[in-house]
């Protein structure tokens, strides 16, 4: 029990290492999604483009919202800016670094997904085998324009009875294979050139404000995570007198059955001061509800003097 304790408290005080392993855990699971995914396209002129950009951009959107709810801090930014303003200011540069950090980490997955399925080029050839120039291939030219349009939609089946005679359709497929691959390729370049450039340029930008930004974003997250545990401790020792009190009140009936009751005074002290004096439902709500409209400002000195 008391190793889960600690890799529940390491995770608690590391959660910036935390999601970065949950997002690379979403990368590595959207990989292993579309290699077992059975991909079939319908062959249809006015379907394959809805079923290929679908299986394209749909699951990055299922991946995208995942890593925004897996994301604890998502919530924590939102309570920010949702919160009254109180007796502490908000800081807008503290809500823009955590929104950043938040998206920047849930795009991860629905980014390697899109670039795996442009690197196999199933999608792109069954969403665009029918919007191809069917005059760049040899084996549409004595064709109807309906009759073209069937055979570029059989393009991805090349299994059925009308393209297996037809010399044009690896021609059409490795077409829009190379387009697709050129693209996944532009995308993955652009993007590590990119993180390139915000990597070796970001010391030239000022550095006290990213640090302040980000000081105060680890600390509105841990400032958080202290307050539920103490208000789990405060109701814990809550509910142990609320039920202290009612076996008190029921003495007289369980000494005829016969059941122990502990003394009293037996750990009532600790508690007593674990309580600080909150010992009655309004108190409770009175103080959730001043934590909530006017959280106490950032500042310990009256503290410390005391």
């Amino acid at each position: 029990m008391d190793r889960f304790r600690m890799i529940f408290q390491y995770f608690q005080s590391n959660s910036e290492s935390v999601m970065n392993g949950i997002c690379g855990l979403l990368a590595l699971a959207s990989v292993k999604m579309y290699t077992c995914f059975d991909f079939s396209c319908p062959c249809l002129p006015w379907y394959n483009m809805a079923y290929g950009l679908g299986i394209m951009f749909v699951p990055p959107i299922a991946l995208f919202l995942c890593g925004l709810i897996l994301n604890r801090q998502s919530l924590v930014m939102l309570e920010e800016w949702r919160r009254p303003q109180g007796r502490r200011k908000k800081d807008l540069a503290v809500i823009r670094y955590m929104c950043s950090s938040i998206m920047q980490r849930a795009m991860v997955a629905p980014v390697v997904w899109i670039i795996v399925t442009l690197l196999d080029g199933k999608c792109l050839i069954c969403a665009f085998s029918c919007s191809v120039d069917p005059e760049k291939f040899v084996g549409f030219a004595n064709t109807s324009p309906v009759q073209v349009q069937q055979l570029l939609a059989k393009v991805p089946c090349k299994d059925d009875e009308l393209m297996r005679n037809n010399t044009s359709r690896k021609a059409v497929s490795r077409y829009l294979r190379c387009w697709s691959q050129a693209l996944g390729w532009s995308i993955l370049l652009i993007l590590i050139i990119a993180a390139f450039l915000a990597r070796w340029l970001r010391p030239c930008f000022n550095q006290a404000t990213l640090l302040q930004a980000r000081h105060w974003s680890n600390y509105i997250d841990i400032e958080q995570k202290i307050f539920d545990e103490t208000c789990c401790e405060h109701s814990r020792l809550f509910a142990h007198k609320c039920i202290l009190h009612f076996f008190e009140s029921m003495r007289q009936e369980i000494k005829l059955h016969s059941f122990s009751l502990p003394r009293e005074g037996e750990g009532a002290e600790g508690e007593e001061d674990l309580l600080q004096g909150i010992t009655d439902q309004e108190q409770v709500n009175k103080l959730l509800k001043m934590w909530y409209y006017e959280k106490p400002p950032l500042d310990v000195s009256q503290v410390t003097q005391r």
